[in-house]
């Protein structure tokens, strides 16, 4: 018997008419009757009574009815399953605002190179923000630099980045070799905005040496706070990422944390195999399983690892105070 007999069975059940069954099937009588008489004659039961030229189905038959039903939504079940592997697959990803600026366009384009049949959809905002949206099912995956708070999600550090200070040509620093701690004080800086994991760093930095700083540009996107170094005096911290054309040119200089307290990395984050249905959950538990497409992302991000010290400038070091 095939999964075909079965669900004519199952039209002539449900519609209590071989006729009727027919026309919803798109199929002629005879060859319902015929799959009917092929299902009594291979399992040796009567299905169906006919009354008053109306069909009742007996027993035997309500039982086959059940059966029936549940092999044709485990086939049905198996074919979609199947079909989807043959359809485009997507991903959905989120970035941070640095990661996005100055690392996601060469991603997505190494990852179109690799999956042509992959859809990339990308959003970009502060790692809270993206947090929030891979929480809710709304981002399949995303890379940031930021602190990921909920348990629910994965955490895989991947991609190397350092934090570093900066300033422009016009500002007095740009002649130094070292920069001390308490000459930030009462300087003039270009911040990110709340939520990001750069500014999060940067105040742990600020409040654990009791430094006050002058809060002149306050943005959402780091290609602002750069123009206020270069253009309106203002030092910044920010990623060394975001500044490999200006250090070639010479428009700024960087100074690294001697301590490396501000090296850090860029992550792939993704919600945990069933951890929306669980309470708690270890946040150093991450799953061994990751779909095509996470291993795709986790590839290509794995390209881009190791961060190069820039060879234009000498090492310029910002120190603690003695």
């Amino acid at each position: 018997m095939t999964i075909r007999h079965l669900k004519i069975f199952i039209a002539v059940a449900e519609y209590e008419s071989m006729s009727a069954a027919a026309n919803r099937l798109y199929l002629t009588q005879p060859t319902v009757s015929q799959a009917i008489r092929d299902l009594e004659t291979h399992y040796q039961v009567h299905l169906f009574e006919r009354l008053h030229k109306k069909l009742f189905i007996t027993e035997e038959g309500k039982q086959l009815l059940e059966l029936a039903r549940m092999a044709v939504g485990s086939f049905d079940s198996l074919e979609l399953s199947m079909q989807r592997f043959q359809e485009r697959l997507s991903l959905r990803i989120g970035s941070s605002l640095t990661v996005g600026t100055c690392l996601m366009s060469s991603v997505i384009s190494d990852l179109e190179a690799a999956c042509p049949k992959m859809d990339i959809y990308s959003f970009v905002s502060n790692t809270a923000e993206i947090e929030q949206k891979l929480l809710r099912k709304e981002l399949d995956a995303a890379v940031v630099e930021g602190t990921i708070e909920s348990p629910k999600l994965a955490t895989i550090p991947i991609v190397e980045d350092s934090l570093v200070l900066v300033c422009g040509k016009n500002h007095d620093f740009y002649n130094k070799d070292v920069v001390y701690t308490s000459e930030l004080e009462g300087r003039k800086f270009a911040v990110r905005e709340k939520g990001s994991g750069t500014r999060k760093l940067f105040e742990q930095y600020l409040s654990a040496h009791n430094i006050h700083i002058q809060t002149s540009w306050e943005a959402n996107c780091p290609r602002t706070i750069l123009n206020a170094v270069i253009h309106n005096n203002a030092l910044a911290v920010i990623s060394q990422r975001l500044l490999k054309h200006e250090i070639r040119h010479r428009s700024v200089k960087i100074f690294h944390y001697e301590t490396g307290e501000w090296n850090r990395f860029f992550k792939l984050v993704y919600l945990k195999k069933g951890a929306e249905n669980a309470e708690k959950t270890d946040r150093s538990s991450i799953s061994g399983y990751l779909s095509p497409c996470l291993e795709n992302l986790r590839t290509v991000l794995e390209r881009y690892r190791t961060l190069t010290q820039p060879q234009e400038f000498p090492a310029c070091i910002l120190k603690n105070d003695v």
